[in-house]
């Protein structure tokens, strides 16, 4: 099993902690999901205080203080409890986490209110990301605002609140070679998955019988389950971008729509695929897959490192516009087109996004109102354009009615790229997407 490593997690935190100066960063871990009842979700952590230490118990608090005399790294856990952890599971406990992640102190979190001043009061800044946890953020507003009180008296005290999102996620986008590592079994295992269901999808059987065969694939290969629910959308269902019902069963001349990834320790694969059930496309579905596969491969080609990131998702819209165009399913001017966005009924979503530790990744698309980010060695982005033609759209105004026959065609088909120093490199390439292969 890849694992990161606690020096990775040092390593981490010591560059954060260049970032924080004369601040002190606070990170929340994940609260426990409810399922029904008291019945529980597998639990998860947050993503951005795993990326720091590693630690995967709930009811957590990691502070990193870079201007305390002793203590730069506190986290205040779960003390130990015998019978609690006869229920619930082992835990680290206080001297557990000093011990093995490498917490300079570490104290019960119930002690937070009394020993969290401490690192805050010589602070010149509070680096805390204000979440969904309303309650743990009216504690750090209170702290803060009873610190500020007391400025006149002590000469010092932290004068703003600044969000850890804007100094940690820049950092989350360029993955580390053991990162890489995780991300490529992940994708490996969606790989197989998604090979594994193509075999097994006929027509007969229930969308929900194929994301069973992928799921049980992610587990029985070392992944620890879905990175996402997983999307198998059968004929008009794919024209349906989240579509996770899966209780459908496929029919002659269905295209099979399959979104799934595989999260391995925390990192995640992202692929799609779409194929004809009974292994022919009709005439229609063809050449829209063709359309459809014709803008990823470019697109994919426009993944390179010192691009604007904005540029494969310009380079698959314009091949989709001019394919559309082509077919007579958009008419006019392809610039004014573009830049008005007439081909929204047919495709209306990005063509990609970051990926990593969340599906959806950390990090920031734009630097601002009009510049990109710059593609880099170490990212890891999806490519993932498509086609939805639902049995009720309606074209913008001036466009023309989509005759019946392209109706209920939804196609994606989605890989995830690494850059690298001199280009990319598809993660996904196991698996297969070129007509030919998806037919037989």
């Amino acid at each position: 099993m890849i694992d990161i490593t606690q020096t990775e997690c040092r390593q981490r935190r010591e560059k954060l902690m260049e970032k924080v100066g004369n601040g002190t960063a606070i990170f929340r871990s994940a609260p426990h999901a409810v399922m029904h009842n008291d019945v529980e979700y597998v639990y998860r952590q947050d993503s951005d205080f795993f990326y720091l230490t590693g630690f995967n118990e709930p009811e957590a608090v990691a502070v990193l203080a870079p201007h305390h005399a002793e203590h730069r790294f506190i986290l205040f856990v779960q003390p130990k409890d015998l019978e609690k952890e006869t229920w619930t599971g082992y835990r680290w406990g206080v001297e557990g986490v000093k011990e093995y992640f490498g917490a300079d102190e570490a104290y019960p979190i119930h002690e937070l209110d009394e020993k969290l001043p401490q690192y805050l009061e010589k602070a010149d800044r509070i680096f805390y990301h204000l979440g969904r946890d309303r309650k743990f953020n009216d504690t750090i507003l209170s702290h803060w605002q009873r610190l500020i009180a007391g400025y006149p008296k002590r000469g010092c005290a932290p004068v703003a609140i600044e969000d850890t999102n804007f100094i940690l996620h820049p950092m989350r986008l360029v993955k580390s070679p053991t990162e890489l590592e995780m991300i490529r079994q992940a994708t490996a295992i969606s790989a197989t998955a998604h090979n594994r269901a193509r075999e097994f999808a006929k027509v007969g059987k229930y969308e929900y019988q194929i994301q069973a065969e992928i799921e049980h694939t992610f587990r029985i290969e070392g992944g620890i389950g879905p990175a996402y629910p997983s999307i198998v959308a059968s004929g008009k269902n794919s024209c349906i971008l989240h579509y996770i019902e899966n209780n459908c069963r496929l029919q002659d001349n269905d295209l099979l729509l399959i979104d799934a990834g595989c999260s391995y320790g925390y990192y995640n694969g992202d692929i799609t695929r779409t194929f004809p059930v009974n292994g022919k496309f009709t005439p229609e579905q063809k050449i829209m897959y063709e359309l459809v596969l014709d803008a990823q491969l470019k697109a994919i080609e426009a993944v390179q490192p010192g691009q604007p990131y904005n540029c494969f998702h310009d380079t698959a819209v314009r091949v989709l516009v001019e394919g559309l165009m082509d077919l007579g399913l958009l008419v006019g001017d392809i610039e004014e087109i573009i830049k008005e966005e007439k081909y929204k009924p047919f495709y209306m979503h990005r063509t990609g996004h970051w990926l990593g530790l969340d599906v959806h990744d950390a990090g920031g698309y734009k630097c601002n109102e009009e510049t990109w980010q710059t593609l880099q060695a170490g990212h890891v982005l999806t490519v993932e354009p498509g086609i939805y033609i639902s049995p009720d759209i309606k074209p913008v105004e001036g466009q023309p009615e989509v005759p019946e026959r392209w109706r209920g065609i939804g196609i994606r088909i989605e890989d995830d790229i690494l850059v690298t120093p001199t280009g990319h490199e598809v993660l996904t390439s196991a698996t297969p997407k070129s007509v030919e292969e998806m037919e037989y």
